[in-house]
Protein backbone atom coordinates (compact mmCIF):
# COMPACT_ATOMS: atom_id res chain seq x y z
CA UNK A 1 0.00 0.00 0.00
CA UNK A 2 1.26 3.47 -0.90
CA UNK A 3 -0.28 6.63 0.54
CA UNK A 4 0.46 10.00 -1.05
CA UNK A 5 1.02 12.82 1.46
CA UNK A 6 1.00 16.56 0.72
CA UNK A 7 4.17 17.80 2.45
CA UNK A 8 3.33 21.48 1.93
CA UNK A 9 -0.24 21.55 3.27
CA UNK A 10 -1.22 23.05 6.62
CA UNK A 11 -0.06 25.73 9.04
CA UNK A 12 2.79 23.61 10.41
CA UNK A 13 4.17 22.18 7.15
CA UNK A 14 6.55 20.70 6.36
CA UNK A 15 7.85 19.88 9.87
CA UNK A 16 4.62 18.56 11.40
CA UNK A 17 3.80 16.63 8.21
CA UNK A 18 7.25 15.04 8.22
CA UNK A 19 7.00 14.10 11.90
CA UNK A 20 3.55 12.59 11.41
CA UNK A 21 4.58 10.77 8.24
CA UNK A 22 7.67 9.27 9.87
CA UNK A 23 5.59 8.13 12.85
CA UNK A 24 3.01 6.55 10.52
CA UNK A 25 5.69 4.60 8.64
CA UNK A 26 7.05 3.26 11.93
CA UNK A 27 3.70 2.50 13.57
CA UNK A 28 1.53 1.37 10.65
CA UNK A 29 4.13 -0.05 8.26
CA UNK A 30 2.84 1.95 5.29
CA UNK A 31 4.84 3.24 2.36
CA UNK A 32 4.46 6.96 1.73
CA UNK A 33 5.01 9.24 -1.25
CA UNK A 34 5.63 12.81 -0.13
CA UNK A 35 4.86 15.52 -2.69
CA UNK A 36 6.25 19.02 -2.25
CA UNK A 37 9.42 21.09 -2.27
CA UNK A 38 11.95 18.24 -2.08
CA UNK A 39 14.93 20.40 -1.11
CA UNK A 40 12.98 22.03 1.74
CA UNK A 41 11.59 18.70 2.93
CA UNK A 42 15.05 17.07 2.97
CA UNK A 43 16.58 20.05 4.79
CA UNK A 44 13.77 20.04 7.38
CA UNK A 45 14.22 16.30 7.91
CA UNK A 46 17.99 16.68 8.33
CA UNK A 47 17.71 19.69 10.66
CA UNK A 48 15.25 17.84 12.92
CA UNK A 49 16.79 14.36 12.71
CA UNK A 50 13.69 12.85 11.06
CA UNK A 51 14.18 9.60 9.14
CA UNK A 52 12.96 9.49 5.54
CA UNK A 53 12.94 5.70 5.49
CA UNK A 54 9.75 4.49 3.81
CA UNK A 55 9.05 7.95 2.37
CA UNK A 56 9.63 8.52 -1.35
CA UNK A 57 9.80 12.19 -2.32
CA UNK A 58 8.38 13.76 -5.49
CA UNK A 59 9.45 17.35 -6.16
CA UNK A 60 6.87 20.10 -6.81
CA UNK A 61 7.69 23.69 -7.68
CA UNK A 62 4.39 25.27 -6.61
CA UNK A 63 2.07 25.30 -3.61
CA UNK A 64 -1.60 26.26 -3.31
CA UNK A 65 -2.10 28.86 -0.60
CA UNK A 66 -5.17 29.13 1.63
CA UNK A 67 -5.96 32.52 0.05
CA UNK A 68 -5.95 31.15 -3.53
CA UNK A 69 -9.29 30.80 -5.33
CA UNK A 70 -9.74 27.00 -5.40
CA UNK A 71 -10.88 26.38 -8.99
CA UNK A 72 -8.34 28.79 -10.47
CA UNK A 73 -5.53 27.32 -8.35
CA UNK A 74 -6.33 23.78 -9.51
CA UNK A 75 -6.34 24.96 -13.16
CA UNK A 76 -3.22 27.11 -13.06
CA UNK A 77 -0.91 25.59 -10.43
CA UNK A 78 -0.32 22.31 -12.24
CA UNK A 79 2.92 21.60 -10.36
CA UNK A 80 1.50 22.24 -6.89
CA UNK A 81 1.63 19.48 -4.29
CA UNK A 82 -2.18 19.11 -4.26
CA UNK A 83 -2.56 18.84 -8.06
CA UNK A 84 0.44 16.55 -8.47
CA UNK A 85 -0.70 14.34 -5.59
CA UNK A 86 -4.27 14.04 -6.87
CA UNK A 87 -3.04 13.25 -10.40
CA UNK A 88 -0.81 10.52 -8.98
CA UNK A 89 -3.81 9.10 -7.16
CA UNK A 90 -5.86 9.17 -10.37
CA UNK A 91 -3.06 7.37 -12.21
CA UNK A 92 -2.96 4.65 -9.51
CA UNK A 93 0.54 5.60 -8.39
CA UNK A 94 -0.83 5.62 -4.85
CA UNK A 95 -3.85 4.23 -3.03
CA UNK A 96 -4.97 7.35 -1.10
CA UNK A 97 -4.11 11.03 -0.72
CA UNK A 98 -3.71 12.95 2.56
CA UNK A 99 -3.41 16.74 2.80
CA UNK A 100 -3.81 19.47 5.42
CA UNK A 101 -3.97 22.07 2.65
CA UNK A 102 -6.78 24.18 1.20
CA UNK A 103 -10.18 22.52 1.73
CA UNK A 104 -11.63 24.28 -1.31
CA UNK A 105 -8.80 23.20 -3.60
CA UNK A 106 -9.05 19.61 -2.36
CA UNK A 107 -12.81 19.59 -2.97
CA UNK A 108 -12.43 20.94 -6.51
CA UNK A 109 -9.47 18.65 -7.20
CA UNK A 110 -11.26 15.56 -5.89
CA UNK A 111 -14.20 16.35 -8.19
CA UNK A 112 -12.28 17.33 -11.34
CA UNK A 113 -9.15 15.18 -11.13
CA UNK A 114 -9.97 12.06 -9.12
CA UNK A 115 -13.65 12.24 -10.17
CA UNK A 116 -16.67 11.02 -8.25
CA UNK A 117 -18.48 7.73 -7.81
CA UNK A 118 -21.55 7.00 -9.94
CA UNK A 119 -24.57 8.70 -8.41
CA UNK A 120 -22.56 11.40 -6.62
CA UNK A 121 -22.76 14.98 -7.86
CA UNK A 122 -20.07 16.39 -5.56
CA UNK A 123 -18.05 14.80 -2.73
CA UNK A 124 -19.13 15.54 0.84
CA UNK A 125 -16.66 16.54 3.53
CA UNK A 126 -17.24 14.23 6.50
CA UNK A 127 -15.67 14.32 9.95
CA UNK A 128 -15.92 12.36 13.17
CA UNK A 129 -17.05 14.70 15.95
CA UNK A 130 -16.46 13.91 19.66
CA UNK A 131 -19.70 13.57 21.63
CA UNK A 132 -21.03 12.49 25.04
CA UNK A 133 -21.82 8.83 24.32
CA UNK A 134 -19.74 8.19 21.20
CA UNK A 135 -18.29 10.18 18.33
CA UNK A 136 -20.57 10.62 15.33
CA UNK A 137 -19.91 11.25 11.64
CA UNK A 138 -21.09 14.66 10.43
CA UNK A 139 -21.58 15.26 6.71
CA UNK A 140 -21.56 17.50 4.85
CA UNK A 141 -19.55 19.80 7.11
CA UNK A 142 -18.59 22.51 4.64
CA UNK A 143 -18.03 21.37 1.06
CA UNK A 144 -21.56 21.82 -0.37
CA UNK A 145 -23.40 24.80 1.08
CA UNK A 146 -26.66 24.06 -0.74
CA UNK A 147 -27.90 20.52 -1.27
CA UNK A 148 -30.82 18.81 -2.96
CA UNK A 149 -32.69 15.91 -1.31
CA UNK A 150 -30.98 13.33 -3.53
CA UNK A 151 -27.58 14.67 -2.46
CA UNK A 152 -28.48 14.19 1.19
CA UNK A 153 -29.64 10.67 0.37
CA UNK A 154 -26.24 9.90 -1.17
CA UNK A 155 -24.52 11.41 1.89
CA UNK A 156 -26.55 9.10 4.14
CA UNK A 157 -25.52 6.01 2.16
CA UNK A 158 -21.84 6.98 2.09
CA UNK A 159 -21.80 8.00 5.75
CA UNK A 160 -23.34 4.69 6.80
CA UNK A 161 -20.71 2.79 4.78
CA UNK A 162 -17.88 4.84 6.29
CA UNK A 163 -18.93 4.32 9.91
CA UNK A 164 -19.37 0.62 9.25
CA UNK A 165 -16.05 0.08 7.46
CA UNK A 166 -13.75 2.55 9.22
CA UNK A 167 -15.25 2.76 12.72
CA UNK A 168 -16.39 -0.86 12.79
CA UNK A 169 -20.00 -0.18 13.83
CA UNK A 170 -22.61 -2.61 12.55
CA UNK A 171 -25.94 -1.22 11.30
CA UNK A 172 -25.08 2.41 12.10
CA UNK A 173 -27.98 4.78 12.76
CA UNK A 174 -28.49 7.75 10.42
CA UNK A 175 -30.35 10.97 11.30
CA UNK A 176 -31.20 14.15 9.41
CA UNK A 177 -30.31 17.42 11.15
CA UNK A 178 -33.46 19.53 11.43
CA UNK A 179 -35.16 22.08 13.68
CA UNK A 180 -37.59 19.49 15.02
CA UNK A 181 -38.01 15.75 15.36
CA UNK A 182 -41.37 15.60 13.56
CA UNK A 183 -41.50 14.71 9.85
CA UNK A 184 -43.39 17.93 9.14
CA UNK A 185 -40.57 20.16 10.43
CA UNK A 186 -38.02 22.03 8.35
CA UNK A 187 -37.81 23.57 4.92
CA UNK A 188 -39.51 21.96 1.90
CA UNK A 189 -36.12 20.50 0.91
CA UNK A 190 -35.63 18.89 4.33
CA UNK A 191 -39.17 17.50 4.38
CA UNK A 192 -38.61 15.97 0.95
CA UNK A 193 -35.23 14.61 2.04
CA UNK A 194 -36.83 13.00 5.10
CA UNK A 195 -39.34 11.13 2.95
CA UNK A 196 -36.58 10.01 0.58
CA UNK A 197 -34.31 8.80 3.40
CA UNK A 198 -37.12 6.61 4.74
CA UNK A 199 -37.12 4.63 1.50
CA UNK A 200 -33.37 3.98 1.11
CA UNK A 201 -32.41 0.31 1.31
CA UNK A 202 -29.42 -0.70 3.39
CA UNK A 203 -29.35 2.17 5.90
CA UNK A 204 -30.97 2.50 9.33
CA UNK A 205 -32.64 5.90 9.15
CA UNK A 206 -33.96 6.99 12.56
CA UNK A 207 -35.58 10.30 11.53
CA UNK A 208 -34.78 13.92 12.30
CA UNK A 209 -32.41 15.01 15.05
CA UNK A 210 -32.50 18.44 16.69
CA UNK A 211 -29.23 20.35 17.16
CA UNK A 212 -29.53 20.19 20.97
CA UNK A 213 -29.46 16.37 20.77
CA UNK A 214 -26.56 16.08 18.31
CA UNK A 215 -23.78 16.45 20.98
CA UNK A 216 -25.13 13.46 22.91
CA UNK A 217 -23.82 11.10 20.24
CA UNK A 218 -27.02 9.05 20.24
CA UNK A 219 -26.74 8.43 16.47
CA UNK A 220 -23.80 7.32 14.35
CA UNK A 221 -24.29 9.58 11.31
CA UNK A 222 -25.75 13.10 11.12
CA UNK A 223 -26.65 14.23 7.59
CA UNK A 224 -27.07 17.89 6.59
CA UNK A 225 -26.09 20.48 3.99
CA UNK A 226 -22.60 21.97 4.17
CA UNK A 227 -23.71 25.29 5.69
CA UNK A 228 -25.57 23.64 8.57
CA UNK A 229 -22.80 21.10 9.10
CA UNK A 230 -20.11 23.75 9.25
CA UNK A 231 -22.11 25.71 11.84
CA UNK A 232 -22.63 22.56 13.95
CA UNK A 233 -18.92 21.68 13.72
CA UNK A 234 -17.57 25.13 14.58
CA UNK A 235 -20.10 25.71 17.36
CA UNK A 236 -19.20 22.32 18.87
CA UNK A 237 -15.48 23.12 18.72
CA UNK A 238 -16.07 26.55 20.26
CA UNK A 239 -18.24 25.28 23.11
CA UNK A 240 -15.79 22.45 23.89
CA UNK A 241 -12.88 24.90 24.00
CA UNK A 242 -14.86 27.29 26.20
CA UNK A 243 -15.92 24.58 28.69
CA UNK A 244 -12.42 23.14 28.95
CA UNK A 245 -11.09 26.66 29.54
CA UNK A 246 -13.70 27.31 32.25
CA UNK A 247 -12.85 23.98 33.87
CA UNK A 248 -9.17 24.87 33.91
CA UNK A 249 -10.00 28.25 35.44
CA UNK A 250 -12.02 26.59 38.21
CA UNK A 251 -9.13 24.28 39.12
CA UNK A 252 -6.57 27.11 39.17
CA UNK A 253 -8.75 29.58 41.07
CA UNK A 254 -7.72 28.60 44.58
CA UNK A 255 -6.12 25.90 46.70
CA UNK A 256 -9.37 23.93 46.90
CA UNK A 257 -9.58 23.83 43.12
CA UNK A 258 -5.99 22.62 42.82
CA UNK A 259 -6.66 19.85 45.33
CA UNK A 260 -9.81 18.89 43.42
CA UNK A 261 -7.76 18.68 40.22
CA UNK A 262 -5.35 16.25 41.86
CA UNK A 263 -8.29 14.00 42.68
CA UNK A 264 -9.85 14.32 39.22
CA UNK A 265 -6.68 14.49 37.12
CA UNK A 266 -7.23 11.15 35.36
CA UNK A 267 -10.86 11.99 34.55
CA UNK A 268 -9.89 15.42 33.20
CA UNK A 269 -7.18 13.82 31.08
CA UNK A 270 -9.70 11.33 29.67
CA UNK A 271 -12.08 14.20 28.84
CA UNK A 272 -9.38 16.16 27.01
CA UNK A 273 -8.41 13.02 25.10
CA UNK A 274 -12.07 12.39 24.16
CA UNK A 275 -12.50 15.95 22.86
CA UNK A 276 -9.22 15.98 20.89
CA UNK A 277 -10.08 16.19 17.17
CA UNK A 278 -6.54 15.09 16.24
CA UNK A 279 -7.38 11.60 17.49
CA UNK A 280 -9.51 11.14 14.35
CA UNK A 281 -6.91 12.66 12.05
CA UNK A 282 -8.93 14.06 9.20
CA UNK A 283 -12.10 14.41 7.21
CA UNK A 284 -12.57 12.22 4.12
CA UNK A 285 -14.16 13.55 0.94
CA UNK A 286 -16.81 10.86 0.65
CA UNK A 287 -17.88 10.35 -2.94
CA UNK A 288 -14.46 10.63 -4.54
CA UNK A 289 -13.48 7.54 -6.57
CA UNK A 290 -10.41 7.02 -4.38
CA UNK A 291 -9.72 7.99 -0.74
CA UNK A 292 -8.93 11.69 -0.29
CA UNK A 293 -8.40 12.70 3.37
CA UNK A 294 -8.37 16.33 4.54
CA UNK A 295 -6.38 16.80 7.74
CA UNK A 296 -7.08 19.90 9.83
CA UNK A 297 -5.08 22.92 8.69
CA UNK A 298 -3.60 23.33 12.17
CA UNK A 299 -2.70 19.63 12.48
CA UNK A 300 0.41 18.71 14.40
CA UNK A 301 2.27 15.43 13.99
CA UNK A 302 -0.39 13.36 15.76
CA UNK A 303 -3.14 14.66 13.48
CA UNK A 304 -1.15 13.88 10.34
CA UNK A 305 -0.26 10.40 11.61
CA UNK A 306 -3.90 9.62 12.38
CA UNK A 307 -5.02 10.99 9.00
CA UNK A 308 -2.63 8.51 7.37
CA UNK A 309 -4.05 5.76 9.60
CA UNK A 310 -7.53 6.74 8.44
CA UNK A 311 -6.43 6.53 4.79
CA UNK A 312 -4.90 3.11 5.42
CA UNK A 313 -8.18 1.78 6.90
CA UNK A 314 -10.17 3.17 3.96
CA UNK A 315 -7.92 1.34 1.49
CA UNK A 316 -7.82 -1.91 3.46
CA UNK A 317 -11.62 -2.03 3.67
CA UNK A 318 -12.21 -0.98 0.04
CA UNK A 319 -14.38 1.86 1.30
CA UNK A 320 -14.89 3.44 -2.14
CA UNK A 321 -15.89 0.11 -3.69
CA UNK A 322 -18.36 -0.56 -0.87
CA UNK A 323 -19.87 2.91 -1.25
CA UNK A 324 -20.22 2.46 -5.02
CA UNK A 325 -22.13 -0.80 -4.52
CA UNK A 326 -24.45 0.86 -1.99
CA UNK A 327 -25.02 3.86 -4.28
CA UNK A 328 -25.82 1.54 -7.19
CA UNK A 329 -28.48 -0.11 -5.00
CA UNK A 330 -29.88 3.34 -4.20
CA UNK A 331 -30.05 4.30 -7.88
CA UNK A 332 -31.70 0.96 -8.74
CA UNK A 333 -34.30 1.52 -6.04
CA UNK A 334 -35.05 5.00 -7.44
CA UNK A 335 -35.57 3.59 -10.93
Amino acid sequence: MKIIVDMMGGDNAPLAVLEGAAAAVKEYGVQLIGVGDEALVRKTAADNNISLDGIELVNCTEAIEMCDEPARAIRTKKDSSIVVGLNMLKEDKGDAFVSAGSTGALHVGASLIVRTLRGVKRPALATMVPAKNKAYLLLDCGANVECRPEMLAAFAVMGSCYVNKVEGRTSPSVALANNGAEESKGTPMLREAHQLLKTIPGIRFVGNIEPRDVPNGDVDVVVCDGFTGNVILKLTEGVAKMLLGMLKGMFLKNLGGKLAYLLLRDSVSDLKHQMDSEEYGGAPFLGAKQPVIKAHGSSKAKGIKNAIRQAKICVENDLCGTMQSALDELNTAKE
